[in-house]
């Protein structure tokens, strides 16, 4: 069997690994890299490998780093089954149709410029009947459910506490009469997250690919980050500003509710304006309430006892149209809003950061990982000027961070995950982190006694 590391391989986004097993291909994860734009484009159209001759995908989770490229995939040939749970079945949908459109909206503006400028015309990476048709070939498993993916091949879904549906992969591998089990943790999530269930650990596993994200650092407790993220809101209100986060739609934003609807409840903030102010996280928090069976024990007591529904309360908005999202700007006063993108580079969160960014009453809150040479990395950063549309903006809001509110795990976590099949496994592959991430987190490892454990280049194929 041979591993291709195409995505996600010392770097944090676009998580892509090829497996060659009983001369079948699989794939695991096909994501978007984000990153620099000038680099984004060329490395998100190539594929190091035939679309066509993929026989299934297999998808861990539906944030755009880990399935956006599913509809390039389909659009070059690709046209097997893409399995998934069926939380992510029902968010990959959405997030996949609105990609398509924004790939559309993208190449629209550059060929604008490009008209005017008599340079050559692009494609947009994708459309959305390109997005439309990888969406038929979504097949939704349940967790812990046992299918052939192909022959010799069995895959399981279990739960990886990351979003709704996400997922770790364990493979159990029949191969030229030798066996194993090869698990792919997909994004690992954290103990005590808001909504979500806790991941199941790997269980007798001889390979294991982890991600790396946060292998530098272990997470303050998620009650402290609460905690944080309370004395913002209360400070912020106080001094009458508004506070404006760049939110991923899909599990981040959701988990920000429920923070907020648990401040209102417990009456440790007054009711002030909280708005949703993108259409995609609208449509993915419907998805989640469509999905409450998934939630964690402590989500359903606070919804039964408080009569609250996780997702809702007095106050909150959600907004779809852009009539909605403008006239929020115009409202003086405290107030919360929550928009995408999460790495402040497209969609609504610009005209909110734009309009907002000059006012000293005002809190941006950074709230998760913020990739290189995007405009979220540069505000964590504490950057005086950034360029907004072009143009340059002169900060005097004031920025928090917030880093134990990400859902990845931390250091403690990850070594836990690593560790917790000690006694079979034979080799564990670190992916999704930087080096900053994995480095550290490899010498934790091996300091654990366990001494097998390497970072793969972009590229690199390894056989087991």
């Amino acid at each position: 069997m041979k591993i291709h590391f195409n995505g996600a391989a010392q770097t944090v986004t676009g998580s892509q690994h090829l497996l060659e097993v009983n001369g079948r291909r699989l794939l695991l994860d096909c994501g978007l890299f984000q990153g620099r734009r000038s680099d984004t484009y060329k490395k998100n159209r190539e594929f190091s490998f035939d679309p066509a001759q993929v026989d299934a995908l297999l998808l861990s989770h539906a944030h755009i780093d880990h399935s956006g490229n599913i509809p390039n995939l389909v659009r070059k040939g690709f046209h097997g089954p893409i399995y998934a749970t069926d939380g992510t079945c029902a968010l990959a949908s959405i997030m996949l149709r609105d990609s398509g459109h924004i790939q559309e909206a993208d190449a629209r503006y550059v060929n604008k410029k490009h008209r005017r400028k008599n340079l050559p015309l692009v494609e947009p990476l994708y459309t959305i009947e390109d997005a439309e048709r990888a969406v038929e070939l979504f097949q939704s498993v349940e967790y812990d459910q046992r299918f052939e993916v192909v022959p010799g091949v069995v895959a399981q879904y279990v739960e990886a506490g990351h979003i709704l549906g996400s997922a770790g992969i364990v493979l159990d591998i029949e191969e030229k009469g030798r066996k194993l089990r090869l698990w792919f943790s997909g994004d690992i999530g954290r103990l005590k997250l808001p909504l979500l269930r806790d991941p199941v650990l790997p269980e007798n596993a001889n390979y294991l690919l982890m991600e790396s994200t946060y292998g530098d650092k272990t997470h303050r407790d998620p009650e402290d980050a609460y905690i944080e993220f309370r004395d913002t809101v209360k400070r912020t209100i106080a001094r009458g500003g508004k506070i404006i986060i760049p939110a991923f739609a899909v599990g981040r934003t959701q988990e920000l509710v429920y923070d907020l609807n648990r401040m209102v409840t417990e009456k440790e903030i007054p009711y002030i304006p909280v708005y949703v102010d993108s259409p995609l996280a609208v449509n993915a928090s419907d998805v989640f309430r469509q999905f409450s069976r998934y939630f964690d024990e402590e989500t359903r007591e606070f919804v039964e006892k408080g009569n609250h529904p996780a997702l809702n309360f007095k106050n909150l908005t959600y907004t779809r149209s852009v009539e909605e999202s403008k006239a929020i700007n115009y409202q003086d006063g405290p107030m919360v809003i929550i928009s995408a993108s999460g790495m402040a580079e497209a969609g609504r969160i610009l005209h909110h950061l734009k309009n907002n960014i000059g006012d000293p009453k005002n809190t941006i809150l950074i709230v998760s990982w913020q990739a290189p040479h995007t405009l979220g990395r540069r505000l964590a950063e504490q950057e005086r000027e950034v360029r907004i549309f072009g143009e340059t903006y002169y900060r005097k809001a004031e920025v928090v961070t917030i880093g134990g509110l990400s859902a990845h795990a931390g250091q403690d976590m990850l070594l836990k995950y690593a560790t917790a099949s000690v006694d079979t496994l034979q080799h564990i592959f670190l992916v999704h982190g930087e080096p900053r991430g994995a480095m550290p987190l490899m010498e934790k490892i091996q300091a654990a006694g366990f001494k097998a454990v390497s970072y793969p280049q972009m590229g690199e194929v390894v056989e087991i």
